[in-house]
């Protein structure tokens, strides 16, 4: 009976277009128009040795290892920062014991200011997004019993404040007795890019570009293992721009970088080897694939024949993945697991190094630890069960992908373009061109959305009631652990010696004044207990910025 009343309920006249239903759209994800099908008639001028080659092979597009996974399989590095150094360390425990081959933390937005736990602003923000790491105590609490001789460690912090972060880093791996050419790992360290993340007041060019390059320079003459920076294209991507807009932009920034190392008098072959870059991965498989494709021919090519490269591995695309975290929604959220799984899916095939699958309850929350577990199992059931790593780059000679490789390429080609159009990347910032590009393409992203174009699955298609909770719970920070920290780090300053802590600024001061290398001089500060705000703002100082870039404190060393 119940059988037959929800029969008589159905809508047959939507039964049957669900049946005859097609695709509403054939265009890729960055508007570009794709055919019905691909023949070899779209690769007519293909030359395989010239423009493809074999994985290892220049210009890399197929791999830059010849055997790629069967070598080694990528890096499951899923990010970790969620409340203090004590609590984010517990975590990272648990997922190694779960299968994690890579350690990965994440900054709160406070560390990411260049503020201290104790800082107003900071109050009610420490540890919520990430982990804050004030001074040396908290990255000897981060870092406890953890061989850093032996993990690959990637230390998310992208603003000037990684910088400080790879002080405190270095300076407690030397004093558990660990020799610094010895220490295997990455650091973010883009704070060009991170001025789009909301965190301009913390991220003036002229700053970013000091102290990225002064990390980028005492790595590469101190940490030989160490990749001393990755390129942020995901957080970019995050704003809604396309495909070829990511690479064009992520370019755009990493030759300021390499511009500057080469001022500094290094030569391209000396530093190259370790340049990394952090991309996304986004819904649409098959453009995905041919971005990154792309990206590792174009990153050949650029090395080779502006910079003249002479090491292939100066000419390696290296990169790491994040799935894309704006492709989450709060609604229906179980189906996350599919798009994350797909993304990564994405990202394998593509021939990624190291990989982070969001979890699915981010669009609510910071990762709850069965979410995390969920993720860290994606990557594991990729890594084992699907036999994706049997065959490097699988999608190559696909007639589709290689057309559409060569159309990423010819798109990305345009942007830089037109960057190269208005003066280059410096230029485009200090002008605000690479912002207004950001805001068109969020607008037209939001627009195709709200007219349908673009179809999100419990967004704009397939809606039910909105859920009332989350599966599997919500992850929530203690407000205790944010209390004891804060308290931790007014004690601190309480009872340091304070002599040392202004003998030690004062020589920051002098050595950032007269162009010097800063990280030595914060790595003798983080030691005498001086803090990451204290360090950061001594610098700003120096470049003519407030001591405070929120400008609530001044400076006590005045």
């Amino acid at each position: 009976m119940t059988g037959k009343n929800n029969a008589s309920e159905v809508n047959w006249d939507d039964y049957l277009k669900a049946y005859y239903e097609k695709p509403s759209s054939f265009k890729s994800w960055s508007g570009y128009d794709v055919k019905e099908i691909y023949t070899p008639e779209d690769s007519p001028d293909e030359k395989y040795e010239e423009k493809i080659a074999d994985a290892g092979e220049y210009p890399f597009t197929r791999g830059i290892h010849a055997n790629m996974f069967r070598g080694r399989l990528w890096t499951k590095r899923e990010v970790v920062g969620i409340g203090s150094p004590a609590d984010t360390h517990e975590r990272l425990q648990y997922l190694v014991e779960q299968g994690g081959s890579g350690l990965n933390t994440i900054a709160d937005v406070t560390y990411e200011m260049g503020l201290d736990a104790d800082h107003p602003w900071a109050v009610n923000e420490v540890g919520l997004t990430g982990v804050n790491i004030t001074s040396i105590k908290d990255m000897e609490t981060l870092t406890k019993d953890i061989p850093l001789d032996k993990v690959s460690w990637s230390l998310i912090t992208a603003s000037t404040a990684a910088s400080v972060t790879m002080a405190q880093y270095i300076a407690v791996a030397e004093d558990a007795g660990y020799q610094p050419a010895a220490l295997r790992g990455s650091v973010q360290n883009d704070p060009i890019h991170f001025r789009y993340c909301g965190f301009r007041p913390a991220s003036p060019l002229d700053l970013s570009i000091k102290l990225g390059s002064d990390v980028m320079e005492y790595c590469t003459r101190n940490l030989p293992k160490w990749y001393y920076t990755t390129v942020n294209m995901y957080d970019l991507r995050e704003q809604g721009i396309t495909a070829p807009q990511e690479v064009a932009f992520g370019f755009g920034i990493a030759m300021c970088y390499i511009d500057e190392l080469i001022r500094r008098g290094l030569n391209i072959d000396e530093f190259a080897p370790r340049f990394t870059f952090y991309v996304s991965c986004h819904m649409d498989i098959f453009e995905e694939v041919a971005k990154i494709r792309a990206a590792r021919r174009m990153w050949a090519k650029l090395m080779k024949e502006k910079y003249g490269a002479k090491d292939p591995r100066s000419m390696h695309f290296r990169f790491a993945v994040h799935t894309a975290g704006c492709s989450l929604i709060p609604q229906q959220p179980l189906n996350n697991i599919v798009r994350v799984a797909y993304e990564g899916l994405t990202a394998v095939l593509a021939g990624v190094q190291s990989l982070h699958c969001c979890s699915y309850d981010e669009p609510m929350c910071l990762p709850s630890e069965k979410a995390h577990l969920q993720a860290l199992r994606t990557q594991q059931i990729l890594a084992y069960e699907t036999g994706v790593t049997n065959v490097a780059d699988p999608l190559g000679g696909s007639y589709y992908v290689e057309s559409l490789t060569d159309k990423m390429e010819e798109e990305v080609l345009k942007v830089m373009k037109r960057v190269e159009d208005v003066g280059g990347m410096e230029e485009a910032i200090r002008t605000e061109w690479l912002d207004h590009e950001l805001e068109s393409e969020a607008v037209e992203r939001q627009k195709e959305l709200d007219d349908g174009s673009k179809l999100v699955v419990g967004l704009n298609i397939f809606k039910e009631e909105e859920e009332k909770e989350t599966p599997m719970g919500v992850q929530r920070v203690s407000p205790q652990s944010a209390k004891q920290q804060i308290e931790e780090v007014k004690e601190l300053k309480r009872t340091r010696d304070m002599s040392k802590v202004r003998d030690a600024i004062k020589r920051i001061r002098d050595e950032a004044g007269e162009g010097k290398n800063t990280i030595p001089p914060m790595m003798e500060a983080s030691r005498a207990f001086a803090t990451t705000g204290e360090m950061l703002g001594t610098i700003r100082q120096v470049f003519g910025y407030s001591y405070d870039p929120m400008e609530i404190i001044e400076s006590p060393f005045d």
